[in-house]
């Protein structure tokens, strides 16, 4: 939809709205079924994924192992009076396989698990992308693309990282308890001696954790704001620039930067506190290790292989407890992520096919509103008590001031929104009751900003039937007045068109979406200001194009230029939402109300003439 001209349009968000803002749009309560939700992902890469978890327990087992292999080679082969070079050698080679095959382990879980973990984050942004693809343009109004493409993007990219490690903490865990296990068979005492500094780490963490999560919650809620300014930026640089507001406008996003950078400070500081705690714990455990076992070796009652053995599985007992802490904030932060993500997933499709809509085939082009009321905010209607109709082959244009709901009539016919009362009839059907996709086939838009793709100027003009032939193609731009300058570029339809057709003029891009619309061959076609950027000369050259364009076709035309909707066959004029006039131009001139008020203003000729001017005209004009 036009985002500038004459209908009403929906609220937009503020990219400068409080992390309050983005938390209503999207809530904030953690779920417990994101895990479930991701598992689904997850799924049909369930073989990959229990080879990589079986790979995990292996390698944990050989991590495991190897310190008791090292207690056998003391205690059985090296110690005073127990020397025995052939048990040695025997050992060295049990040493060797559980050493080959925890490489083995390790290598076969890290390329399982990191194939898993990208075709994974692949289907989620596929889910992603389609679902954005249909969401009703009443939840687009109201989101900013920075916010959305930090979930697309940031968020996902968190998710990844988690992914990725995933599995590993599963091996964590079998090696804590393993550990902790072997410690116990092999001196239940000193083992829980040095197992006793445990519950200050789970103290420390009962306090770490709400603080944490709250601050990953803030960074990420920070980030997305950061983004959204950007974007909008990013999106508005040249009236930026023609404001003079850069100074202005960097103020602005450095003091949103400046929040996103605090905010991530806190939540690295949360995710790091940790490993300083565990290490200090570490070294205490090693020192009860050396000092009672020790004696106890001295004293006879403790042999050193044990004591040996007990080193190292103390120093590996707390390295599992160190990446489980790390694990753990990125655990968080995932969780997080993947909250948002699933959020942008849920949101609900407000304009859905009824479960018996039918395919419309076949449209004879008649468009009908009857006694439509429609708005875009809980009692503000749009549009109030409308009814029209228009035959097939018949143009209609519709007039009004600014917000008098030009816009958002014509957004009614394609079904991007919802009408509250009353019902809008395509090809005598109403619009709820047919498919979306049949009831586009059969309605074209060319909107005031017309929007390019990148990619060819063929592919473009192509767009909406991408079978149509390179002759098809350019009759239509012949029709339309492009294809000389089609011809001029580079490459001609080869050419490639920059972000948005930026290498191209306003006006070459309008006659390019001009020629869309005609391989589109709808039956029914909306010109939304579609005259409105271009220039005197271009105009008269586009008149006879659109004759061609209206031509077997039922047209329904907003335009602030009156001069260029003289010809069509009825005029309807709009006020605050209510049909006030409909006529034939002359007729409407001979009446003198409101549609005589806004000719006289001569839009035709000033293009500029601000809609407020008009609207201080409506008064007298209404009463003329």
């Amino acid at each position: 939809m036009s985002t500038t001209g004459g209908g009403s349009h929906p609220p937009k968000a503020v990219v400068g709205s409080q992390v309050s803002q983005d938390e209503e749009m999207f809530g904030r309560a953690f779920d417990g079924q994101v895990i479930r939700r991701f598992l689904g992902f997850c799924w049909p890469y369930r073989k990959s994924l229990c080879v990589a978890i079986v790979s995990v327990l292996v390698f944990t087992a050989s991590q495991v192992a190897i310190p008791f292999v090292i207690l056998l080679a003391i205690d059985n082969a090296l110690v005073e009076g127990r020397q025995d070079r052939a048990l040695l050698e025997m050992i060295a080679l049990i040493f060797a396989a559980v050493v080959i095959l925890n490489y083995g382990a390790n290598f076969l879980q890290e390329s399982l698990v990191g194939c898993a973990a990208e075709r994974v984050l692949i289907d989620l942004r596929r889910a992603m992308f389609t679902h954005l693809q249909r969401v009703s343009l009443s939840f687009m109004d109201r989101t900013e693309v920075g916010r959305l493409m930090s979930r697309l993007q940031s968020d996902v990219s968190a998710l990844q990282e988690f992914l990725e490690s995933s599995i590993f903490a599963v091996g964590d865990l079998v090696l804590l308890v393993g550990i902790v296990a072997v410690l116990l068979v092999l001196d239940w005492n000193l083992g829980l001696l040095t197992l006793s500094i445990v519950p200050v780490l789970f103290v420390m963490r009962i306090i770490w954790l709400p603080r944490a999560k709250e601050a990953f919650m803030r960074a990420r809620e920070a980030n997305s704001i950061a983004n959204g300014a950007l974007a909008e930026a990013i999106h508005g640089v040249r009236t930026v620039q023609g404001m003079v507001r850069e100074k202005v406008n960097f103020s602005l996003y450095d003091d949103r930067a400046r929040q996103n950078m605090l905010a991530h400070f806190r939540a690295a500081k949360f995710a790091q506190i940790n490993v300083p705690i565990v290490d200090t714990l570490t070294g205490g455990a090693m020192a009860i290790v050396i000092v009672v076992g020790g004696n106890q070796v001295l004293g006879g009652t403790l042999d050193l292989g044990v004591m040996v053995a007990f080193i190292f599985y103390v120093q590996r007992f707390f390295d599992p407890i160190r990446s489980l802490t790390l694990q753990y904030s990125l655990m968080q932060r995932a969780m997080v992520s993947g909250q948002r993500i699933l959020e942008v997933l849920d949101v609900k499709i407000a304009v859905e096919d009824k479960p018996d809509a039918i395919d419309m085939v076949t449209c004879e082009g008649s468009i009908e509103f009857r006694d439509v009321t429609f708005g875009y905010v809980k009692n503000q209607p749009v549009l109030r008590n409308v009814s029209f109709k228009v035959a097939p082959g018949e143009t209609v244009a519709l007039v009004g001031p600014t917000g008098s709901g030009k816009t958002s009539a014509t957004a009614l016919v394609h079904r991007f929104y919802d009408i509250w009362d009353g019902a809008v009839l395509v090809g005598g059907h109403d619009v709820r009751d047919v498919t979306q996709r049949s009831l586009g086939q059969h309605v074209a838009m060319v909107l005031q900003e017309p929007f390019l793709f990148t990619g060819t100027v063929f592919d473009n003009i192509r767009y909406r039937c991408t079978d149509a032939s390179r002759e098809t193609v350019i009759e239509a731009a012949k029709a339309v007045g492009a294809h000389e300058f089609i011809e001029k570029l580079a490459d001609g339809y080869d050419s490639i068109l920059e972000q948005r057709g930026a290498n191209l003029s306003l006006g070459q891009r309008q006659l390019l979406s001009f020629a869309r619309a005609i391989v589109a061959d709808a039956k029914i076609l909306i010109l939304d200001e579609a005259t409105a950027n271009i220039d005197s000369y271009t105009e008269m050259q586009i008149q006879t194009a659109l004759a061609k364009l209206l031509e077997g076709r039922t047209g329904l035309v907003i335009a602030h230029r009156l001069a260029t909707i003289r010809g069509c066959d009825r005029i309807i004029v709009l006020q605050d939402g209510e049909i006030c006039e409909e006529g034939p131009h002359d007729a409407l001139m001979q009446a003198g109300g409101l549609y005589a008020g806004l000719y006289t203003l001569n839009y035709a000729s000033f293009d500029d003439v601000a809609d407020d001017v008009a609207d201080s005209l409506i008064g007298t004009a209404g009463t003329t």
